[in-house]
């Protein structure tokens, strides 16, 4: 593996949000809403990722966005989806969402199911501001590579001892979202993210059984 430098983020270490009394547990990777960290503001075109649970009944009521994309995939339970834009969704474990919110739209999210809902939440700095909002639900993804934003989505679910060669990038960003994984001899597990720079010919080695949301990111957001 040929890379200039990496770090690694444990799941413990991210910042605790959220309202744990109205059934909302958020942990956030990067700086978000009242915490700040000058030198955890972004990386690349990723500002948030998001480790979110909501009890049932509990979630986020319509509330605004601009030039974001928000992209997000479900690990347990299902979320209820509904924009100004028209669109009311259920989004169910295996299936990824994607949110533009363009030059201004509204979102609620919530868990309208009898189970707890867990789900990651990751949110690009788009390369245009002011476009149309958008919307796409990609049902029961298989692995695989999916543009989205300024970043390319790998999806990946490997098995025990499986091994599987990262993608190349300016910056990749790598989240356990289940099991562990081996990476350049560090081991990351459920709710860790290992962040490499330069990386080239990274290759990731399963500890039992894993799934993995990598995002491969080659150009700083400009906006034009």
């Amino acid at each position: 593996m040929t890379h200039v430098r990496r770090a690694v983020q444990r799941a413990g270490e991210r910042f605790r949000g959220g309202d744990p009394e109205a059934g909302i547990e958020t942990w956030h990777a990067f700086s978000f809403s009242g915490f700040y960290d000058p030198d955890n503001v972004r990386f690349g075109p990723l500002a948030a990722c998001n480790e979110e649970h909501l009890a049932p009944g509990a979630g986020f009521a319509a509330h605004p966005h601009r030039d974001v994309e928000i992209v997000t995939w479900v690990v347990e339970g299902e979320l209820t989806h509904e924009d100004s834009t028209g669109h009311r969704t259920v989004v169910r474990p295996g299936d990824l969402q994607r949110f533009g919110a363009g030059s201004g739209a509204r979102h609620s999210e919530r868990n309208e199911g009898p189970a707890p809902l867990r789900f990651v939440q990751m949110w690009l700095t788009p390369s245009e501001a002011d476009e149309e909002p958008s919307y796409e639900l990609l049902p029961q993804v298989p692995d695989g590579a999916y543009p989205l934003a300024e970043a390319v989505l790998h999806v990946r679910r490997l098995g025990a001892g499986e091994r599987a060669v990262l993608p190349d990038g300016q910056w990749l960003y790598v989240h356990v979202v289940r099991g562990s994984v081996r990476v350049d001899g560090d081991v990351v597990s459920e709710g860790d993210a290992m962040r490499l720079f330069e990386a080239v010919g990274a290759t990731a080695e399963a500890v039992g059984s894993a799934e993995l949301l990598i995002w491969a990111m080659h150009a700083e957001p400009h906006f034009g």
